[in-house]
């Protein structure tokens, strides 16, 4: 097994905006005292907007990459075949124990799938999530992330149901819980005060709703993109919404010439948010509208009520256990469940099991009993 200063060594990667939350627990974990075990980070690069990546490594505690890709924006195609080339050499080079990789996009598959042809072991942090819907290009990394996985480490216990039912052998899952949490819970005595943030829109300073809108399907399509707005602006009437921008969001809305009609409700736009302001902007929301999987997750930890603008979600513990309530793009069904939130404060919802701070420990603590057991 390849060691470096005595220890076994993780090769942990990252390559977009939802990556950054999930590793910065698992890195924490790696250099506890008495670690039996080394890691090094490796950034693809695919998240293309290097101040906002810095800005998170920063506000998270990452340590600088030992390893940057560069690999930039492009297709899925061009994107995963291009970090698959960049990223041969350096298991190449220096061949680590095991690859680590996290959540759905496509660095996740692509490195998963060098290092498993190079005989490199695979392990794969919040396995065994599944939306149902294979549209989705996330679904599609999902699945086969985890099928050529050696360690699949579950945030909810219907996932390891999943992973069983697609022939996963059991004792390569463990339950371990959501790392986003981790760092939820690290950082929310940090957080940046939602006031302070709003300095710039008074109306907003008292109760608000939260807007996320960045998913293919919701922004693609201009038809799909206008209905969702024109519901929007008729909440906003109600209850002002910020909307911290996805730049991919605000180049649909501008192809589509929809400016004109955000401008005739309350929707306040604001450039992308960093992790501090985002998370002190949920804590003091009246509600979150989002098709983001990670923000389902971090509004059942805060308990904020949620509405979730897609057809289907990889994460059911939000509904059944959470705050989240699934309503597509339907305006009718949108604005229903946003009446009923301000009637009755929405779901009360509680804490899922074993999200609390700690799973990135659980996952270094069997990393270490499988790569570097205690010798008698």
């Amino acid at each position: 097994m390849p060691t470096f200063d005595g220890a076994p060594q993780v090769l942990c990667v990252v390559g977009a905006r939802p990556n950054f939350m999930k590793i910065a627990p698992v890195m924490r974990a790696f250099a506890r005292p008495g670690s039996r075990l080394g890691a090094r980070l490796l950034h693809t690069g695919q998240h293309y907007d290097e101040a906002m990546k810095h800005a998170f490594f920063q506000q998270l505690g990452i340590p600088e990459p030992d390893v940057d890709l560069e690999v930039g924006s492009g297709s899925h195609a061009v994107q995963t075949a291009e970090i698959m080339r960049r990223f041969e050499p350096v298991l190449d080079e220096r061949p680590p124990a095991a690859v680590l990789v996290v959540g759905d996009v496509n660095s996740t598959i692509a490195c998963a799938l060098v290092a498993v042809k190079k005989g490199i072991p695979v392990v794969h942090v919040e396995a065994g999530l599944r939306s149902g819907d294979r549209t989705m290009p996330e679904e599609i990394n999902r699945l086969l992330t985890d099928q050529i996985s050696d360690q699949l480490f579950t945030t909810e216990r219907s996932a390891r149901e999943n992973l069983l039912r697609e022939g996963i052998a059991d004792e390569k899952i463990h339950f371990v819980g959501n790392v986003m949490i981790d760092t939820l819970k690290f950082n929310l005595p940090r957080a940046t005060p939602a006031e302070r943030t709003l300095a710039v829109f008074p109306e907003a300073r008292e109760r608000f709703g939260l807007l996320t809108l960045h998913r293919p399907a919701n922004v693609d399509d201009a038809e799909t993109l206008q209905r969702l707005l024109k519901v929007l602006v008729e909440i906003s009437g109600e209850l002002p919404l910020i909307f911290p921008v996805h730049p991919r969001t605000r180049k649909a809305i501008e192809d589509a010439g929809l400016q004109p009609l955000l401008q005739r409700g309350r929707i306040h736009l604001m450039e992308p948010l960093g992790y501090l302001e985002m998370l002190g902007l949920m804590q003091a929301a009246t509600l979150v509208l989002t098709d983001s999987g990670g923000i389902q997750e971090e509004t059942t930890a805060l308990g904020v009520p949620c509405i979730t603008l897609r057809e289907s979600t990889e994460r059911p513990i939000t509904v059944e256990e959470g705050t989240n309530t699934i309503t597509g793009s339907d305006p009718e069904v949108i604005r229903a469940t946003f009446d009923e939130i301000l009637k009755t404060g929405g779901k009360r919802g509680r804490v899922p099991e074993l999200w609390d701070g700690r799973a990135a420990e659980r996952i270094v603590d069997q990393l270490e009993s499988w790569l570097a057991p205690i010798s008698n």
